[in-house]
């Protein structure tokens, strides 16, 4: 059995995370499936999907150190095409990646006891989001 649903979250621009947890929860309630995997997508390519201990020394932490690997400015060629001010949003959320995937089991995230699903906003600015989350399994 496959299980849909889109979960929309409006940012606040860069560093801005959000605990997704509860609300992938409730979509594997509503599926109706009790062990399989749940898929975590963010549609689009500078915001990123992962777990971490959703507390706020790693909410700050995250972001902070992701603008260290890959700080914002103008030499990226992304900047030279587009100038749009969001090269380094782009190379962040590829590290982090789009998505994930997490086992189901009686209908509830096989997670560590510290361990949350999160979404980071990586772009400049605010956007309107949309996270896939489809549900597989029986």
């Amino acid at each position: 059995m496959v299980y849909r649903e889109v979960i929309s979250l409006m940012t606040s621009g860069y560093g801005d995370m959000t605990d997704l947890t509860h609300q992938v929860e409730n979509v594997i309630g509503r599926s109706g499936i009790k062990n399989g995997i749940v898929n975590i997508f963010n549609v689009g390519s500078t915001a990123c999907i992962g777990t971490i201990e959703y507390e706020p020394g790693l909410v700050k932490d995250l972001p902070e150190q992701l603008s260290k690997i890959f700080p914002s400015g103008r030499h990226y060629a992304h900047e030279q095409t587009w100038h749009d001010g969001n090269g380094h949003s782009h190379l962040q959320a590829t590290l982090v990646g789009s998505g994930i995937t997490v086992p189901v089991e009686n209908g509830r995230l096989v997670l560590g006891t510290w361990q949350q699903v999160f979404h980071l906003e990586c772009d400049i600015k605010r956007r309107d989001r949309e996270i896939v989350v489809t549900v597989i399994g029986e």
